[in-house]
């Protein structure tokens, strides 16, 4: 009996041991949480660091949740087309039992992609891991298996980077402020700081139970709750975790946001994310665009995917301009991803096995991207990748550097002419591929020596200029002139609920053209015209439907000064990156 009491007195000493220790430890946990470095302390993103990202280009973005068993997207119908008891319960429901992470690398693998962004966390608040801090997440589905650590393990044995998105806006979480829509719970409970804690915990998960992880990619840093500093000491700490992980700029408030490029000196993060839209040529900061192999983030049925033409020019700009391409994909609620989008990402994959060294490790320009195409570059070699001919010659800026030979990547043969004032590049019409045709010319120096240049001549409405009948909320960034600058990262928009607008450009002085190329977002337009002034009239000189990222049209030749766009109908407010007049030198 005796010997039975000191087992059990030497179990309760034991038990009190461990609920000692374990408090220190959090207690630890938390003073590590609370006194981290601040960002002027910590050591940035090294270019050695960055290398790997960088030479990679390509990379695959995976949004996916129990909202694909509504098909609506990710996060943003919470509360909008999806009421919030019914959206923050789907969680009850979702059994991807066909999910491979196997299969799921061997796609991104044959995709070419070098990396992987899967949101550990969106704005909805559902964690695709196995998280200790909240009920909300995958081990509470009927699934019950933790997603990330089968990618982790794939991803190693596979040898491909595994990356996580996660969100600083957490709409589930009742100490994170603001509400998101319709949500009607009270506020005066709510600790924001609180919250900000249980971000950083789940975060310490993310980064100590999963092995090395090669970005972080936050997002939701706009809602006014969330300060400068605050970014700063979460870079801070995430770096305290991963000394060498890479966090884009959505960590703290930077100016660029989701458009643009960080101006030179602030804070936010070790690259840009321009979303939806290709970044613009920019040697000196990192960037990478972040587009929809769809129109949905999350998978949608029969959502309207993108040709593989539209894939391939947006890798190729993006390269161009010295930026990477996140190409994204939503699985289905089964856990497959959506066949038809594997046959475009295995597309790519095979264009990129027989062209990739004009993608892989390669520089941005000298040649800046424009409607002619875009142009690599690695140590003695450039890679002109036509994507447009206007005309049976290419004429671009001259270099100083001789060419000493010439081929074409594709196939066939091209005629290059260098002289003190431009080069000449043509190609048979036989010759010229269909989606890219990659000119190679082997230089006797080295090609990052030469100064970026713009490709010339550029678009008869290039600087002209603009004006519309609606600019979305009336912001500079979108006024009418963006669609005339000859730069791919920048649009004309319109507000939310327009149907109906139009774009008129000044050309200066009556001028002949006979050729149109217009650059469309979302592809909302469903029927436009073109339209010149006579005297007091708009007279039509051309009437279509669905515009679309890449729409060319040649007419016959038109003279006038006042040119006009007019939108007749469209699904939401348009948007237009790009729109070009031209006139063809054989007319």
């Amino acid at each position: 009996m005796a010997g039975k009491i000191r087992w059990i007195k030497r179990a309760i000493v034991l038990y009190l041991t461990v609920q000692v220790c374990f408090a220190l430890s959090c207690s630890y946990k938390n003073a590590q949480i609370s006194n981290v470095k601040t960002s002027e302390d910590v050591v940035r993103t090294s270019e050695q660091d960055l290398q790997w990202w960088r030479e990679s280009r390509f990379g695959l973005f995976i949004h996916w949740g129990p909202v694909s068993l509504k098909g609506t997207e990710i996060g943003w119908s919470r509360g909008r087309e999806i009421p919030i008891e019914v959206y923050d319960n789907l969680y009850k429901e979702f059994n991807p039992a066909k999910f491979d992470a196997a299969e799921w690398v061997r796609i991104a693998k044959a995709a070419g992609t070098k990396y992987i962004v899967i949101t550990s966390k969106h704005h909805d608040g559902f964690a695709i891991f196995d998280s200790k801090y909240t009920d909300y997440d995958i081990m509470s589905t009927p699934f019950k298996r933790d997603v990330i650590q089968e990618l982790a393990r794939e991803c190693k044995r596979q040898k491909i980077k595994l990356c996580f998105y996660h969100s600083i806006i957490d709409w589930h979480h009742p100490d994170y402020l603001p509400r998101g829509a319709g949500d009607k719970r009270p506020t005066g409970d709510a600790v924001f700081e609180r919250y900000v804690s249980y971000m950083k915990n789940q975060l310490r998960e993310l980064l100590t139970n999963y092995g090395p992880i090669g970005i972080l990619w936050f997002d939701g840093e706009w809602d006014p709750t969330w300060t400068h500093e605050q970014g700063k000491a979460l870079y801070a700490y995430v770096k305290s975790l991963q000394p060498h992980i890479i966090i884009n700029n959505r960590v703290g408030k930077g100016r660029a946001g989701m458009e643009g490029t960080t101006e030179k000196g602030e804070f936010p993060g070790d690259y840009d994310t321009p979303e939806q839209q290709i970044g613009k040529f920019n040697i000196e900061r990192p960037w990478e665009s972040c587009i929809t192999i769809c129109q949905q983030w999350a998978w949608k049925p029969n959502d309207q995917l993108k040709s593989l033409k539209e894939c391939i020019h947006t890798l190729v700009n993006a390269a161009g301009g010295d930026g990477n391409l996140l190409l994204n994909v939503g699985p289905m609620p089964d856990g497959r991803i959506e066949p038809r989008q594997v046959e475009r990402l295995k597309e790519m994959g095979d264009w990129l096995k027989k062209y990739g060294q004009s993608i892989y490790s390669t520089h941005g320009g000298p040649f800046k991207p424009g409607s002619w195409g875009a142009s690599t570059h690695k140590k003695n070699t450039i890679y002109l990748h036509i994507l447009n001919w206007p005309d049976d010659t290419i004429t671009l800026p001259a270099i100083p550097k001789k060419i000493i030979s010439s081929s074409v990547l594709t196939g066939g043969k091209a005629v290059v002419k260098q002289t003190k004032e431009a080069l000449e590049i043509s190609v048979p019409k036989t010759s010229r591929d269909s989606l890219d045709t990659i000119v190679v010319l082997k230089l006797d120096g080295s090609a990052g020596e030469i100064p970026a240049c713009d490709v010339l001549p550029k678009s008869l409405t290039a600087g002209k200029k603009a004006t519309a009948s609606n600019v979305f909320e009336n912001r500079a960034e979108h006024n009418p002139d963006k669609a005339v600058d000859d730069d791919a990262s920048t649009r004309w928009a319109t507000d939310y609920g327009i149907k109906q607008a139009w774009l008129e450009v000044d050309l200066g002085k009556p001028v002949t053209f006979n050729r149109v190329k217009i650059s469309e977002a979302y592809e909302r337009v469903e029927e436009f015209e073109l339209q010149y002034k006579d005297g007091d009239r708009w007279q039509t000189f051309l009437r279509d439907t669905k515009i679309g990222p890449e729409y060319s049209k040649q007419f016959d030749p038109v003279t006038g000064q006042y040119v006009r766009l007019n939108i007749l109908q469209a699904t939401e407010g348009p948007t237009i990156w790009e729109f070009g007049l031209f006139a063809s030198k054989k007319q």
